[in-house]
C-alpha cells in the first residue's frame, strides 16, 4: 500500500526535543515501512525516517524561530495534493487545514487529531466537514 504521512512542521520527525505528535508519526511511519508498505513522509528536512522523506522546509520551524506555521503548512498541503494520485492513503497529523483542500479525496484521507477533542475549538470544522468524523 502507498501511504503518505503528513507531519507537523514544528519539530523534526522524530523530535529532537519536545514533540509528542512527531514522535508518534515517527513510530507509525517506520513501523509501516517495516511491514513492507511504501511510505512517504512529508516533514521538515532534518527528519530521520526509513520512509521516503519529502522535506517541505529545511529544518523544524520551532527551532528555526518561525512562530506561525500556517504558510509552510499550506505549502506542504499543496505538495501533498499535487501528489495525491501517488497514494492509496493520505494520513494527516496537522489538525484541520487539510479539510477544505481535500474534500474531493476524503475517501482516501485519514486525520488523527493529536490534541484535546473535548474543547469547542474544532467543533465548527467538524460540523462543516462531517465525513471527517
Amino acid at each position: 500500500m502507498r501511504i503518505a504521512q503528513v507531519a507537523p512542521l514544528a519539530e523534526a520527525v522524530p523530535p529532537r526535543l519536545y514533540g509528542g505528535t512527531e514522535r508518534i508519526v515517527s513510530w507509525l511511519t517506520d513501523e509501516l515501512v517495516d511491514r513492507a508498505h511504501e511510505v512517504t513522509l512529508f516533514a521538515s528536512g532534518d527528519s530521520r525516517t526509513t520512509a521516503t522523506l519529502i522535506p517541505v522546509v529545511p529544518q523544524a520551524l520551532r527551532l528555526a524561530d518561525i512562530r506561525d506555521h500556517t504558510a509552510s503548512t499550506l505549502v506542504m498541503l499543496d505538495q501533498v495534493r499535487r501528489r495525491a494520485n501517488d497514494f492509496d492513503i493520505i494520513h494527516f497529523h496537522v489538525d484541520l487545514l487539510q479539510f477544505p483542500l481535500f474534500q474531493h479525496l476524503f475517501h482516501k484521507c485519514l486525520t488523527t487529531l493529536h490534541g484535546r477533542l473535548d474543547l469547542p475549538d474544532f467543533h465548527p470544522s467538524i460540523a462543516l466537514f462531517p465525513p471527517c468524523r
